[in-house]
């Protein structure tokens, strides 16, 4: 729109010629004014020009970052226990896995860029044994679900936090000794993560 404007002006004056053009004699202050039009035109340009770059620079990091999710169950149909050390959790029925960063071969999930995640995870069990999940960022220990026997039927337990990853840095899930977890295929005991942003 002020682009048109811009060349309208100009049209007028190459088919009027400026005032000072003309003979007028008292042109001086609206030829100033002009010019500053002009000038004033060409900034406001320049100034969306600049903009709608950084727009476009904006949109294409954006579309950049990779997508990343994933929810995955422990599967099979049974209890799962450790009676002697801890017992890696591998989530071998995979419900969701966008941008493959979770492996169902090892139980791994490894961070595609560094960025803030949400991980959430539940652990399922009957009450006659104490019910237990770990999740693990590479060695360190960071968030557990523990459930103590407490009768007939059986136990939900749930955790999750934000966890700002680099990238490849990996998290996994273990079940603590002399504990168990249950799962079949209603999915009970599951493993999710994703990729809140990128930073």
């Amino acid at each position: 729109m002020l682009l048109r404007l811009m060349f309208v002006l100009m049209a007028l004056v190459l088919a009027h010629g400026l005032p000072v053009d003309r003979g007028d004699t008292d042109t001086s202050t609206q030829l100033i004014q002009l010019k500053a039009l002009v000038e004033d035109l060409k900034n406001t340009t320049q100034d969306q020009a600049h903009r709608l770059s950084v727009a476009e620079k904006e949109l294409k990091e954006l579309k950049d970052v990779p997508k990343v999710a994933f929810t995955a169950s422990l599967g099979g149909n049974g209890m799962v226990k450790s009676l002697y050390g801890n017992k890696a959790l591998i989530y071998k029925d995979i419900i969701t896995n966008v941008g493959e960063a979770y492996n169902s071969e090892t139980g791994m999930f490894t961070a595609p860029v560094n960025g803030v995640y949400y991980v959430r995870f539940t652990a399922n069990g009957p009450n006659d044994g104490t019910i237990s999940a770990v999740l693990y960022k590479g060695y360190e220990q960071l968030l557990i679900v523990h459930e103590q026997p407490s009768g007939e039927g059986s136990d939900t337990a749930s955790n999750g936090a934000t966890l700002q990853l680099v990238k490849g840095e990996q998290l996994h899930m273990k079940l603590w000794h002399n504990t168990q977890i249950w799962d079949n295929s209603n999915r009970h005991s599951t493993f999710t993560a994703f990729l809140l942003y990128a930073m």
